[in-house]
């Protein structure tokens, strides 16, 4: 695994068991069959029993893409609409939860496409540059054990939340599908309309920036806590105090 999205492992931890929404082929009997017969027959509690079901996991969702509290509310509304207007349409090929969610992140993205309320960034001013053979241009550190440090896991969750709120919004949507909720990246192309060698590029793309970001800025803390060391430390020179 590489180290963007090792980071985004540790800082976003899958849900607990009983919150795991199915990632495996569908079973002979669908954990929700119960739920989507309710919804077929449009029972009079069936979109309350969605609601309770996958409201707050969409939610979730939602708010990773759309990094803003209402519009993840309005995205939950027209999913679980959706899902109801359109159950008919589900046919049983793959667990309805993974239905459900592509349904979710396609409203997601729709909704983050739609707001375009800042101007966009270009990933080529802000990528790491590389010589012809592939290797960085620039001598790179390896942060990667800092990612298993306690103490370090609240930094981390900052500088990550702030390198992903930085990505272009069609990245940001990308590496979220893909590293945070684990889709493959098939299905990250059809619910962001990519071909799939558009989506893998988009999540390399994606990771490498998050990969700058996060090696700036632990690099600097690193600085800023060799100077706080007094230098006869530093050196590792001689401790003695001198006698005239």
């Amino acid at each position: 695994m590489n180290c963007p999205a090792l980071v985004v492992e540790r800082i976003y931890p899958e849900p607990r068991v009983d919150e795991q929404r199915p990632r495996f082929p569908r079973k002979a009997i669908d954990p929700d069959a119960a739920l989507v017969a309710q919804l077929r027959r449009a029972d009079a509690g069936a979109a309350e029993a969605l609601v309770g079901a996958y409201g707050d996991r969409v939610y979730r969702l939602a708010i990773r893409i759309t990094g803003h509290a209402s519009d993840a509310e309005e995205v939950v509304q027209d999913a679980l609409w959706t899902v109801v207007r359109k159950i008919d349409t589900f046919r049983g090929e793959s667990a309805f939860g993974s239905w459900l969610y592509r349904i979710a992140a396609n409203a997601a993205y729709q909704k983050l496409r739609g707001r375009r309320r800042r101007p966009e960034v270009s990933l080529d001013d802000v990528l790491p540059s590389f010589h012809d053979d592939g290797q960085h241009a620039a001598s790179t550190v390896d942060w990667s054990p800092t990612v298993d440090d306690p103490s370090r896991q609240a930094d981390l969750r900052l500088v990550l939340t702030a390198a992903m709120d930085a990505l272009p919004e069609d990245y940001r949507a990308a590496v979220v599908l893909r590293d945070i909720e684990e889709f493959s990246v098939a299905e990250v192309a059809e619910m962001l309309g990519l071909s799939v060698a558009n989506a893998k590029s988009r999540v390399h793309r994606a990771r490498l920036f998050l990969r700058q970001r996060l090696a700036v800025s632990l690099a600097t803390s690193q600085e800023s806590a060799q100077e706080r060391i007094p230098p006869r430390v530093r050196g590792g020179g001689d401790r003695r105090t001198h006698v005239p």
